[in-house]
């Protein structure tokens, strides 16, 4: 079998939508200076913005993921990688997530100490479409499958954090910030 590489570079690319958001946010950080705090204030906070957003391009670029003889080996951006070997990889699926942008269907893999990573690099959403998304993922489990042993092919049980979509996240974070700031306020 051939070794499989899937790189950021060769899926993600910015977006003319992106580029717009950061333009609207840097405008309404100009309206921010205006009103309070400055230029420097305005200097520090798109200076800021526009690092995050640099390290966010930065790694989304450099991630990637490789399928081969020994496992599989991820990198978020930073460094060589870290290989996982055949014999401590329990199970590899795919997790779809409906958000109000659309789905998004990622591989990832379980470790046998529980763990779980993502593969970068192979990702199937509205925003970065991947035509032979299904294709990918089934190399990567007849990889997986011809290199594993039947017994240490175990299903993991599904947890909490699995039935927790970043939408229903997102309210419960929001509900404990409001609870903490009404108990401040009220206690203050």
């Amino acid at each position: 079998m051939d070794e499989l590489i899937f790189r950021g570079r060769d899926r993600y690319r910015p977006s003319w939508s992106q580029l717009l958001i950061l333009l609207v946010l840097l405008v309404a950080q100009g309206f921010a200076a205006a009103h309070g705090l400055g230029t420097t204030g305005f200097l520090w906070l798109a200076g800021g913005t526009l690092a995050l957003c640099g390290l966010g391009l930065w790694t989304t670029v450099r991630c990637w993921s490789r399928v081969g003889p020994e496992g599989i080996t991820i990198c978020w951006g930073f460094g060589p990688g870290r290989t996982y070997p055949w014999d401590r990889i329990r199970w590899i699926d795919v997790r779809t997530l409906d958000t109000q942008g659309g789905t998004s269907s990622q591989v990832r893999m379980f470790l046998a100490g529980g763990r779980r990573r993502a593969l970068p690099g192979l990702v199937h959403s509205d925003l970065y479409p991947s035509p032979d998304f299904d294709e990918q993922y089934h190399r990567i489990r007849n990889w997986w499958e011809l290199n594993t042993e039947a017994p240490a092919q175990v299903e993991p049980v599904r947890r909490f954090r699995d039935r927790i979509t970043p939408t229903v996240a997102a309210v419960l974070v929001t509900l404990v910030i409001a609870a903490v700031a009404a108990a401040v306020i009220l206690l203050g």
